[in-house]
């Protein structure tokens, strides 16, 4: 019957995982207005676009009662977009703040503790998923500076540890908001050495 989107816990995001697997189109991306846009006369209520939600934030309403029960959860939910959009590890950088060109990384080195993320547009995942960068570097002394650079490498993201400019060591992968405290242990682990 119809595709309904959580907005206050999607990112919205133009790789839209949904956008990607739906056969007819009645997910898409708007250009112009930057957006997910949905055309439920096309939907056919196959599932593939909720499946491939890794947040939960599309839902496929097989009914008009269905669809009032979603529509009035989403109404609901106490979630704020503003709360989603921060800059997180792992996922599209959100503010020009943290970022800074690959090779210009020797040259935001101080003599504190610098964290440079590597990534690139195929290693970024959702931002509910993701977790912020406040969290990671919130136990780090308050002088710790935290970079996103776009990489050409493989195998990313790289979260890359660096104290008195010197790379202390990297930590290789995504980490979901389930594994903070797992990517936390590893950090202070390398800075501790």
């Amino acid at each position: 019957m119809s595709v309904l989107i959580n907005f206050k816990i999607c990112d919205n995001a133009k790789e839209c995982g949904g956008v990607n697997v739906c056969p007819t189109g009645a997910l898409s991306w708007d250009e112009e207005n930057e957006t997910i846009k949905i055309d439920n006369s096309k939907c056919i209520c196959c599932g593939a676009c909720e499946r491939s939600c890794p947040i939960g934030a599309i839902k496929v309403a097989f009914s008009d009662e269905e669809y009032n029960k979603i529509a009035k959860e989403i109404e609901d939910d106490p979630r704020t977009v503003k709360d989603l959009f921060v800059d997180r590890y792992g996922a599209a950088p959100l503010s020009e703040f943290f970022m800074i060109d690959e090779d210009e990384i020797e040259d935001k080195l101080t003599e504190g503790l610098v964290l440079v993320e590597l990534y690139n547009d195929d290693s970024i995942e959702c931002l509910l998923k993701s977790i912020p960068v406040k969290e990671i570097t919130k136990d780090l002394p308050s002088d710790t500076l935290f970079y996103k650079a776009e990489s050409k490498e493989e195998n990313l993201p790289v979260l890359l540890i660096y104290k008195n400019k010197e790379l202390l060591g990297k930590i290789e992968g995504y980490y979901t908001v389930d594994q903070k405290e797992e990517l936390l242990e590893k950090i202070n682990d390398i800075v501790k050495e």
